[in-house]
């Protein structure tokens, strides 16, 4: 198997990979031809392809989320490797692949992830935002157990959501010995409860975002996890103009920080700065993490990286 992280240009590849995404596009040519814009993945990583001459037949065939077999070649397009698809076809049973094979997840199992979430739920002392925080969990069922916490810039696997979750709750551990200030019980739940609504945002499979979703597109995920406190409190009794509540909700709407970001205000409790500036760290070094990771073992510098204004990575040796 030619995983996605070896991939040099020039090289020619036969190989099965997970279709991820399959865009009709058409060229700048007079008359324009359609082509497919995709993204191939395996569990090492993903790259960008094109299948030119696109037909009605594979119009017809082909969709985000299948096995297919390709044989092409890799080439470079403005300093980043791209792969030029020759042949494509669904995979087959006889092929004898699983799609579980070719999904990236997180470095924790999912289940363990999920039990942390939730020992660290129980351990909230505050026994309203101890519940507020455990109605949200029960809420989302087991897509915490498989989502991911975005559809590109930062853990977008399988079970990315709870490992992110995870990073943060231990960030908070250390922030919340070293400022004692804090209130421990409010990070703990901001934390838990700053992307949960993601599951509601996001249409995804096996970890992978397919759309964000119309709830999402409209409404998005710091809004809807607020309206899951406020329907929290009202179903437990707890009042929604009670302080914790509101100091749970205004977390929860200023871990973006500024309104281009999404955040309708901006952190004016010590925790609110405190999720905010958590949320970044490792949003921020999971990226240039999975950066590092994707790269070959040739490279000194690493892709472009989004949430880091496109600044590549280098990789020093050791």
């Amino acid at each position: 198997m030619s995983l996605i992280k070896s991939f040099t240009e020039g090289q020619e590849i036969t190989d099965f990979f997970l279709l991820k995404a399959a865009d009709i596009k058409q060229t700048n040519a007079n008359p324009p031809k359609e082509y497919f814009d995709v993204i191939l993945a395996d569990a090492s990583g993903e790259i960008s392809a094109k299948l030119w001459d696109v037909s009605s037949t594979d119009k017809e065939t082909f969709f985000p989320m299948m096995l297919v077999k390709v044989k092409g070649v890799t080439q470079l397009y403005r300093d980043r490797l791209q792969f030029r698809i020759n042949k494509m076809r669904k995979v087959t049973d006889e092929d004898g692949c699983s799609i579980k094979d070719f999904i990236k997840s997180a470095p924790i199992d999912a289940i363990d992830l999920v039990n942390t979430i939730k020992s660290v739920s129980s351990s909230i002392q505050d026994q309203d935002l101890r519940s507020i925080v455990e109605f949200c969990i029960a809420k989302v069922g087991d897509k915490l157990s498989h989502y991911p916490a975005a559809k590109g810039m930062h853990h977008a696997y399988y079970a990315g959501l709870a490992y992110h979750v995870v990073r943060m709750l231990e960030l908070g551990e250390f922030i919340c010995k070293q400022r004692p200030f804090l209130n421990h019980d409010l990070l703990k739940a901001g934390i838990i409860l700053h992307d949960i609504a993601k599951t509601e945002e996001l249409n995804a499979e096996m970890g992978v975002v397919t759309e964000y979703s119309l709830t999402g597109k409209l409404i998005g995920h710091i809004s809807l996890s607020s309206n899951w406190i406020t329907e929290a409190a009202l179903h437990l009794g707890i009042g929604v103009n009670d302080e914790k509540t509101i100091f749970l909700q205004h977390l929860i709407l200023s871990h973006h920080n500024l309104g281009e970001w999404g955040s309708p205000v901006q952190p004016q409790l010590p925790e609110a700065v405190a999720l905010h500036y958590i949320d970044q760290l490792d949003a921020k070094l999971q990226a240039v993490e999975d950066a590092l990771n994707s790269m070959n073992d040739s490279d000194e510098w690493s892709a472009p990286v989004r949430v880091i204004e496109n600044k590549q990575v280098y990789r020093a040796k050791r």
